[in-house]
Formats: structure tokens, C-alpha cells, sequence
């Protein structure tokens, strides 16, 4: 990765970019979601974010995601200059070979334009990881699979390795026996985590690393701390370059928004009593009677989640960029109503100005 060519654009003081789960509300279909996902793609491409993203969900009923790579195939050809990726795939849950072979796939078809984000978290609850994980790395062989799954998209694993002779298709070994020119581009793979190990790992690779702040409690300005004193020069990097995603819902009137948070809430405190993870109507998640225990949970969720007009939002990231130099920050679009996901990404393009750079 090139951080030379990363410009922002606008009056950000950061690059931004956008990262859909594709949420689905009660009383909305997978297919009207994914037409949603799709136009929200298109906006922010037409707009001037860097990067659309989504992330690996399962068995959960308001994020039907659970394979990114399936969605991105399709955006590659709905989309002209944004970068599209994963955030994450969660790569306990596969072999690495496959997901090496799907993504240098991906960047086949649409030349340095692809972001893998690898993830140790099953995207799951602890029976559907199980399930997965059947015959795959558990969370502590993370580090190894991903090692590993850099080596294969590079086809560069040393002599005497058990797949020195296994080769990931495509990819430079097949070129190379079909007597072509090699590919000019690969997947940008970076780390994804919450805590100083995965910081720690990023920068032992040499790989760009995203802090996901819609996940615990952890400090993102500890985490690029570590990352930043433990990186190391790669071929596809040379300088540290890190990413903060936040969940955000923003319009004009701070109510709607917090109402998209509201509701966003009530599902994280759904799936923390092992109760699917749904979104509902607002009305409904205003009308849901919280014991004094649920209330704080439910107010802890509300805090980490953003709500507000445009100005208030902004105030926020631009502390955030203060606080911790991030290079770069991913708007989480959250809530049950999808065309509130648009005003989201329209409000803070508009504020910050932001202008579609050359592809």
C-alpha cells in the first residue's frame, strides 16, 4: 500500500470512507437490503469516500453479511473508483488458501481496488463459530493464518515449507505457467482489532491496521501507539498507516439520528442476552421498558455510538483525529432505516466537501 497516493480530499483533516453491515430491519427483505447495499456503494463512489467495506456476520438477523467477498464481486462492477473490501473476514472461520484465492479473484476484476481485512472474531455467536470452525484455526493460530495467507497471495513461501508448491489461483504462479505478465496489483491486506495484540501483529507485518470502535471498551490512541512503535517496513508499506471505523448515524435533526442509535442499541443489548440481534422500529425501541441493569447497558451502547447533525458529528471525528492521529476514519452506517444510512454518507460529504478523486 502506497500511503503517498492517499490524499484527502476536501476539508477533512483525515481520509474517510464507509462500511456497511448490511443491516436489515424488521419488516425489510434480504433482497430489498442488498438493492440498498448496492445504491449506498454507488453514492459513496460517486461521492469521493476512499473505501466501501462490509464485514463477515452469522446467524444474526439484521446483518446479512456473512460472506463479504459474495457482495464485493457484485460491487465491482456497480462501482468505478472507490476501493472495496472486507472488514473483516474473520479468518479463524476459513483456510487461508481459500480466501487468498477469492480475493486475489476479486482483484482480478477490478485491479488495485480491493482491501482484505483480517479479523480473529468468529462474527458469531459461540455454537454457529463452532459450526464454522469445524475444520479450521481456532483464535490462536490467527497470527500463523494470517502469515499464511500473505505468503499465498504472494507466492512466496521459503524452500522446505509444507505449500511451498502449493500456489493460490490466481495469482504470479499461474502467469508464470501461462506465460503471461504477472498481476500489477494484489489485495491490500490489512489487520483489524481492538486491542494491542492485534496493533502489535499489524506492525510486525507491515500492514495497515484498523481499530473497530463500535466493538468494546479498549483505547484506540494505546493501540496505534503499539502499532506504530512495533511497525516495520514492508514491500507494500512503508510507513505506518491506521484507520479507526465509528458508528454513526447523521441528519439534520439530532432526533432521527438518535433514534437510529437508539435502536442500535437495543440490538447489541439483545445479542449480549443471547437474544438474536435485530433491529427494530424505532417506536418500538423507544417503547422498550429497560430494567435499571439493561438501562446501562443500553446507555453504554448509546455512547459509543454516535448520533447527531452533521456539525456535531464532525466535532466528534476531528476530536478523535486529535486525540489519536488516525490516518483515516470509517463511518459504520447503523440503524434500522437504510435511508437513513444515505443521509448518513451525504450529510458528512457535504460537510467536509468531499470531491471524487481521479480513479
Amino acid at each position: 500500500m502506497d500511503t503517498d497516493t492517499i490524499e484527502v480530499s476536501g476539508t477533512a483533516p483525515f481520509v474517510l470512507s464507509v462500511l456497511d453491515n448490511a443491516h436489515a430491519a424488521v419488516g425489510s427483505t434480504v433482497d430489498e437490503v442488498y438493492r440498498e447495499v448496492i445504491a449506498l456503494a454507488r453514492l459513496a463512489d460517486r461521492l469521493g469516500y476512499h473505501r466501501f467495506w462490509m464485514s463477515e456476520h452469522h446467524a444474526m438477523p439484521a446483518a446479512a453479511t456473512p460472506s463479504p467477498q459474495l457482495m464485493l464481486a457484485r460491487l465491482t462492477g456497480e462501482t468505478e473508483r472507490i476501493r472495496l473490501g472486507a472488514g473483516g473476514v474473520m479468518l479463524p472461520n476459513h483456510a487461508p488458501l481459500v480466501i487468498a484465492e477469492q480475493f486475489a479473484m476479486l482483484d482480478a476484476l477490478a485491479p488495485g481496488r480491493i482491501d482484505l481485512g483480517l479479523g480473529r472474531a468468529p462474527g458469531t455467536d459461540a455454537a454457529t463459530a463452532a459450526a464454522l470452525r469445524r475444520h479450521a484455526a481456532g483464535n490462536d493460530e490467527f497470527p500463523q493464518s494470517a502469515v499464511q495467507l500473505i505468503a499465498f497471495l504472494a507466492d512466496r513461501f521459503p524452500p522446505g515449507h509444507p505449500y511451498h508448491d502449493v500456489h493460490a489461483v490466481p495469482g504470479p504462479w499461474q502467469a508464470a505457467q501461462n506465460r503471461v505478465p504477472a498481476p500489477t496489483t494484489a489485495p491490500q491486506v490489512w489487520i483489524l482489532g481492538t486491542s494491542p495484540s492485534s496493533a502489535q501483529l499489524a506492525g510486525r507485518l507491515g500492514r495497515p491496521y484498523a481499530f473497530a470502535l463500535q466493538f468494546g471498551g479498549a483505547d484506540p490512541a494505546e493501540a496505534f501507539e503499539v502499532y506504530r512503535r512495533e511497525f516495520r517496513p514492508s514491500p507494500v508499506l512503508a510507513a505506518p498507516y491506521c484507520l479507526a471505523s465509528v458508528p454513526v448515524a447523521v441528519d439534520d435533526d439530532p432526533a432521527a439520528a438518535r433514534r437510529q442509535v437508539d435502536s442500535a442499541a437495543l440490538a447489541m443489548l439483545r445479542m449480549v442476552q443471547r437474544a438474536p440481534y435485530t433491529l427494530l422500529p424505532p417506536d418500538e425501541a423507544a417503547a422498550y421498558d429497560a430494567t435499571p441493569e439493561e438501562r446501562r447497558v443500553l446507555d453504554g451502547y448509546a455512547e459509543r455510538f454516535w448520533g447527531g447533525t452533521p456539525a456535531d458529528i464532525a466535532g466528534r471525528l476531528e476530536r478523535l483525529h486529535a486525540r489519536t492521529g488516525v490516518d483515516e476514519i470509517m463511518l459504520v452506517t447503523m440503524g434500522p432505516s437504510r435511508a437513513g444510512h444515505r443521509r448518513t454518507v451525504e450529510l458528512v460529504a457535504r460537510h467536509y466537501a468531499l470531491q471524487p478523486s481521479p480513479a
